[in-house]
């Protein structure tokens, strides 16, 4: 294509919204969200506080971290994604049954999960300070924020010091990445290879939180995936404050099954066809397991057709666990530009996210015997949680279900 078309295309991805690989609603509330009846501005972030039904002040304080993805937390988001998204409403739930719940945001929300945590410190310490009586916290987050809160109040213990009492009875996470999240080498390489027409896409890949949560990352699409450098510092720095917490109890929930059954994605398949012009011979493919297995084709304007191969994966995006759609985000976004030749086929539109097996923190993710193993028939004792749930079915990761919000909400203290 001509070099005119090329900057035409740049120009067009660059006014419209970024492409951005997170969960969340797709579409706006049909209700308006309450008016809080706190705001705390925080170094790093704000927390948004709506008091339990019947409750004049903060009581029994349920502190939820934001997940991964890029900007600032709104209200109106996680109100959404956890009122409304899934069918259940957590939310109205907690607050009828006299919890606060303290909706705790970042002004970054792909910053480092390090520096995020000490914002979660400081709305800890605001909930203690704030507080009416003496009723325990509940402290914990969705995705990256249960890592996020994971990290704070084992930081916390390990200062031991009289001010940084997190007086926090439950631990809870939410489809959290303890042993690493996953992202596709074949997505992360169409980020980076249409870094110079648009490089908000590879800059959400490249992030510090990004870096910190894939269990495999690449920096550029010439790259071999590896464990990076952020992640390797962020692990080290887990095991400095002793891991996980050790003064509340630990619970946590995932979005995939306990039975070993994967989602039926099967390894190799084309998830997304370029069909467009600019985009013709482009070609993504679920991951494959063994060695020189192909994953991408690029081809994006240029007439080059690189390939991308990856050696000693598992099947991991067929993996039990909660789902992420993708390659249907991706494919979403360049549909919208098909006048410019960037449209495409979207065979698969996901793949696995956050495998049960890293949610419930009992097997890590690098092959397929701990990826598909029968999590129901371990020893339950052999996870770092005190007790966990695993849905009855493969879902959207972060899914806000009946099934394991009540587990959750049965075990406040």
């Amino acid at each position: 294509m001509s070099g005119q078309n090329e900057q035409q295309i740049a120009e067009a991805l660059k006014a419209a919204p970024p492409i951005i690989l997170a969960p969340g609603p797709k579409e706006p509330p049909t209700q308006l969200l309450p008016a809080p009846s706190d705001v705390w501005a925080l170094p790093g972030g704000t927390a948004w506080v709506y008091y339990g039904e019947r409750n004049r002040g903060l009581t029994r304080p349920v502190i939820m971290a934001d997940g991964f993805n890029t900007g600032p937390s709104t209200p109106e988001f996680s109100w959404n994604a956890l009122e409304f998204s899934a069918g259940f409403p957590l939310l109205s739930e907690l607050r009828r049954r006299g919890r606060d719940v303290v909706l705790l945001g970042f002004t970054e929300r792909s910053a480092s999960i390090l520096d995020n945590a000490e914002t979660a410190i400081a709305a800890i310490r605001e909930a203690i300070a704030r507080r009416v009586g003496s009723h325990p916290l509940t402290v914990g987050g969705f995705s990256m924020g249960g890592l996020v809160t994971r990290y704070a109040l084992a930081k916390m213990e390990s200062q031991g010091r009289a001010e940084d009492s997190h007086q926090t009875a439950l631990y809870f996470s939410y489809d959290s990445p303890h042993r690493g999240a996953w992202m596709p080498i074949a997505l992360q390489g169409f980020a980076h290879y249409i870094r110079r027409l648009d490089s908000r896409f590879s800059d959400q890949m490249n992030s510090p939180a990004s870096r910190q949560l894939l269990w495999q990352h690449i920096a550029g699409w010439q790259d071999e995936p590896d464990i990076a450098r952020e992640r390797k510092d962020f692990l080290a720095a887990l095991e400095r404050v002793g891991n996980w917490p050790q003064i509340p109890r630990l619970i946590g929930v995932a979005n995939g099954v306990g039975s070993g059954r994967g989602n039926g994605i099967r390894p190799g398949q084309t998830a997304l066809r370029g069909t467009g012009a600019a985009v013709t011979g482009t070609d993504l493919r679920s991951q494959s397991a063994g060695d020189d297995s192909l994953v991408a084709t690029l081809r994006v304007v240029t007439l080059q057709r690189p390939e991308i191969r990856t050696t000693g994966m598992p099947d991991i995006d067929g993996a039990p666990g909660g789902t992420l759609e993708g390659f249907g985000i991706l494919a979403d976004a360049l549909n919208k530009f098909t006048l410019l030749g960037l449209g495409v086929d979207n065979p698969i539109r996901s793949h696995c996210f956050v495998p049960a097996v890293s949610a419930v923190a009992i097997r890590d993710i690098a092959t397929n015997d701990d990826l598909y193993v029968r999590i129901d028939s371990l020893s339950p004792d052999t996870s770092e949680l005190d007790e966990f749930k695993l849905a009855s079915q493969n879902e959207g990761h972060t899914a806000i279900t009946e099934e394991l919000s009540t587990w959750i909400i049965e075990r406040l203290p």
